[in-house]
């Protein structure tokens, strides 16, 4: 048997070895959050022992975790450096809970990375450009995803959101708060409440699950039947479901004692309701609405955006509570729920080598960003501003 060896096989050719990306410790700031109704705080001293201890040097403003129960001597004891408030604005990549205000944007420095919740109802054009030049990098932490397609910081909010949601209704339909002065979930010989829930996603869900548990009668409106049959599956029991039918929907809201508003609201639904003013005029008086959907311009035509300082208002006869931030009221449990998923980012961009490297690789990341080195990449900011934008893919591609 003869083996022919010719020449390009003796040839010696190169090894090619794996590159290994560059770690770099990272100058991370977490300021105190301005608005007087924000309680909550990215990251809590637990994550930021952790981040510590990885050699990465974290600055925390003055009292910064005060609303949520933490201290600058936790934070300290974890390895931060607490700080004045101009000092925090000099790390390179900023955290927090709301979009930075136009006096905190004058003490950035240019090309700092940031992350925070968009909130869209309080977009301002002055707000987009002063980002812009200072070329900010800006991340908003409700259209990040993860390897799954799931948005997993706006599924985390959701579920306190549901949850709590339920909660304020019960406090607000006693007496003492205006209501009907009735048990949500009602006792034997006493007919339960009714809870209606205008949506069957995330916050829907767990809405349902404290409304069940609490004894009360739900009934859930979607439009899409794929959701409701999720709903019904994941909760385990039998309830009344509907998609929108505004017939039915209405002769439900006539009997409703609680109506939690947990739709999901599109770009291009922000001028839309389900629940006009005509249906709420034939609510029961002391009856509640709790639109959850506020953040996105509410699923109530009567809903008005409100605050943790002054959140409800009556309006025909109707209780309302349209507050955007509502995870706000338990600002401890909500830190350490954003501070789980954030750790998890913040090791995985080390890992990468950069915000850089990590964008090009992490397409769901590269979702959350609207300001890339000052260039706008969201359309719907864009469209709603007449500013012109870029696609963040083929701008990452020339990087």
């Amino acid at each position: 048997m003869y083996f022919s060896i010719e020449k390009h096989v003796l040839m010696p050719f190169e090894e090619l070895l794996k590159v290994e990306n560059v770690r770099r410790n990272l100058l991370i700031g977490i300021p105190k959050e301005l608005d007087p109704c924000e309680n909550r705080i990215v990251l809590t001293p637990e994550t930021v022992g952790i981040l510590t201890r990885q050699g990465h040097r974290v600055l925390v403003e003055t009292n910064a975790g005060m609303k949520a129960d933490y201290t600058d001597r936790q934070y300290s004891d974890s390895g931060a450096y607490i700080v004045a408030n101009a000092d925090v604005y000099q790390a390179d990549l900023l955290f927090k809970i709301n979009p930075p205000m136009l006096d905190e944007i004058d003490l950035m420095k240019e090309r700092q990375l940031v992350f925070s919740f968009l909130q869209k109802t309080q977009l301002s054009e002055e707000y987009i450009r002063k980002l812009m030049e200072k070329q900010i990098t800006a991340i908003s932490f409700e259209n990040i995803k993860d390897r799954f397609g799931c948005y997993p910081i706006v599924r985390s909010m959701s579920e306190i959101a549901g949850s709590v949601s339920v909660q304020i209704a019960a406090e607000y339909l006693s007496k003492s708060a205006g209501g009907k002065g009735i048990l949500l979930g009602g006792i034997s010989g006493v007919n339960p409440s009714e809870v209606l829930i205008i949506g069957a996603g995330t916050a829907a869900e767990f809405a349902a699950r404290t409304a069940l548990g609490l004894g009360a009668l739900v009934r859930i409106f979607d439009n899409s039947i794929h959701r409701l049959q999720r709903i019904q599956a994941n909760l385990g029991s039998r309830l009344f479901t509907s998609v929108m039918h505004p017939q039915v929907l209405t002769k439900s809201l006539s009997t409703a004692d609680a109506v939690i508003g947990a739709a999901y609201m599109r770009d291009d639904q922000s001028d839309y309701c389900y629940i006009t003013e005509d249906m709420v005029f034939q609510m029961k008086s002391g009856s509640v609405i709790v639109d959850l959907s506020i953040n996105q311009g509410g699923c109530c035509e009567t809903s008005e955006v409100r605050c943790l300082e002054d959140p409800a208002y009556i309006r025909h006869g109707v209780i309302h509570y349209c507050v955007p931030n509502i995870t706000s009221r338990v600002p401890r449990t909500a830190s350490m729920a954003i501070s789980n998923i954030v750790i998890n980012m913040v090791l995985e961009m080390d890992q990468n080598g950069g915000i850089a490297n990590w964008l090009k690789s992490d397409v769901g990341m590269r979702n959350g960003v609207y300001i890339l080195n000052g260039i706008l990449t969201n359309p719907y900011i864009g469209n709603l501003f007449q500013i012109p934008f870029q696609d963040i893919h083929l701008l990452m591609a020339a990087f």
